[in-house]
């Protein structure tokens, strides 16, 4: 007598949240981060050109005699989709964003990877793991090992180093009044994927968008002349947006009917399906945005916790989204219209 085949592991039951929407509130991240500042390096030494000052995507040190930079960067989270392969994928493209997003190229990755051994399968963890590495490997970054732990949640990612020029840096405090914003990636993974791990629905146009690299994009804004750039993750359209605003000392004016969404986002946003973190997302950006016209769901929208979520570049990048405008510093750091 045949046994009944066994039920595909929903890897997304696992986690108390699901990629990127899972990091700690930026609120309270500020208030443990408010203070501290790594040593002043000494005379001679590499300099650090980014750092705590900003909350950039990545740190960024200059060689000796500005001889190159190096870019550093470290992202993990819990499984944002029940395909073990596809998870793993995600997650390497996640990382490898954050050195795109400075204009940097990823040359080196390590797997951070933590495992509950006695509930989940190995094999599934070796998916996951081949799923980084063909990540890496379409980026051109080696992947020299890592390191692994026993763990009752699931979690993955990668820390990166990149090289970059340190004359040709995509930052978040450089940007300036009268220069379009341009938006790579159409928003809304973030309840998406909040849908499929309440009810396994799969969602190709999610995966397809999350596992594309942010390489393109990234020499795209560098070959246009762009200075300033971020990637939209965890903290929403909204929560980087007022982080490069406030950086730059600007306010960033979006054009909310021309912001890009996946099919069917805006439907699962009605239905119900936001994140916890989308909403913490905009309670924290409440203070410092002028909603105008945006109804409740728009603003869900744009507070959305993105997981491996595009670039938004201050700057027209070619086949991108202009979706506003940075202007002189006003009331707020993000008007909406």
């Amino acid at each position: 007598m045949h046994s009944p085949p066994e039920a595909p592991v929903r890897l997304t039951r696992f986690a108390h949240g699901g990629g990127c929407a899972c990091k700690i509130p930026p609120g309270e991240l500020e208030d443990v981060l408010a203070g501290l500042a790594g040593p002043v390096p000494a005379a001679g030494d590499a300099s650090l050109l980014v750092g705590l000052a900003t909350g950039d995507d990545a740190a960024v040190v200059a060689l000796p005699g500005r001889h190159g930079a190096v870019v550093s960067t470290a992202d993990f989270f819990t499984p944002v989709v029940d395909d073990a392969y596809d998870w793993g994928r995600i997650a390497a493209a996640n990382a490898l964003s954050d050195v795109y997003a400075m204009g940097g190229r990823p040359v080196l990755a390590v797997n951070l990877l933590a495992w509950p051994r006695g509930v989940l399968p190995f094999e599934l963890a070796r998916e996951v793991l081949r799923g980084g590495l063909d990540v890496a490997a379409e980026a051109g970054c080696h992947v020299g090992g890592g390191h692994s732990v026993d763990d009752p949640e699931p979690k993955y990612g990668m820390a990166v180093t990149g090289l970059a020029d340190p004359d040709r840096l995509l930052r978040n405090d450089t940007g300036r009044p009268g220069v379009p914003l341009s938006l790579t990636k159409p928003l809304g993974l973030g309840v998406l994927n909040n849908r499929h791990k309440a009810t396994g629905e799969r969602f190709a146009q999610a995966v397809a968008t999350m596992v594309a690299l942010n390489r393109d994009a990234s020499a795209a804004a560098l070959a246009a002349g762009a200075t300033c750039a971020t990637d939209i993750t965890g903290f929403g359209l909204l929560g980087h947006l007022h982080k490069l605003a406030r950086a730059s000392g600007v306010t960033a004016v979006i054009d909310t009917a021309a912001v890009p969404y996946l099919d069917g986002a805006r439907q699962a946003v009605r239905d119900g399906y936001v994140s916890g973190g989308t909403r913490r997302n905009l309670d924290w950006v409440t203070p410092f945005t002028d909603f105008g016209p945006a109804d409740e769901d728009t603003r869900l929208l744009l507070a959305d916790a993105q997981t491996s979520g595009g670039l938004l570049v201050a700057g027209e990048v070619p086949g991108a989204t202009v979706v506003g405008e940075l202007v002189p510093r006003g009331a707020h750091s993000v008007v909406l219209r």
